[in-house]
């Protein structure tokens, strides 16, 4: 239990520093999680909303929802494919790309910040270490 109890306090004490690592660029983990699968796509930075579905596993209506308050923030735009007039791609902004990027850097600060009393040989064997346990699932 020692291990599972030490492994449920550290995702919440990392949440709550990622919660405020986002918070203090104006943006929410969802908002994160969305502009950081477009800045992933690579250049035109672009995917189908179904493409964001399967990076961020929500639901089509939830999806919807996000890139409208997205959109409505300047921070994602929305047009009609040129290969599929039936099919709507989602574009990050300069702005969008601008603040997933800023809220990046902030996110590997705290990390890192988190891992500080580690060395690099501990780190790579904790990473190991918990490789071999989600492979196991």
């Amino acid at each position: 239990m020692h291990i599972w109890s030490r492994i449920d306090r550290l995702g919440r004490l990392l949440a709550d520093r990622r919660k405020a690592a986002f918070q203090s660029h104006g943006i929410e983990g969802w908002e994160f999680d969305v502009l950081a699968a477009l800045r992933r796509a690579g250049e035109p930075h672009t995917l189908t909303p179904g493409q964001l579905l399967k990076e961020t596993f929500v639901t089509s209506g939830t999806m919807t929802n996000r890139v409208d308050r997205l959109a409505a923030r300047g921070l994602v735009t929305r047009t009609t494919d040129p290969k599929d007039r039936r099919a709507v791609l989602v574009a990050i902004t300069p702005a969008g790309l601008a603040l997933v990027d800023a809220a990046l850097e902030s996110l590997v600060t705290v990390e890192r910040e988190l891992l500080a009393g580690l060395g690099d040989d501990d780190t790579a064997r904790l990473a190991d270490d918990l490789r071999r346990l989600l492979q196991q699932d």
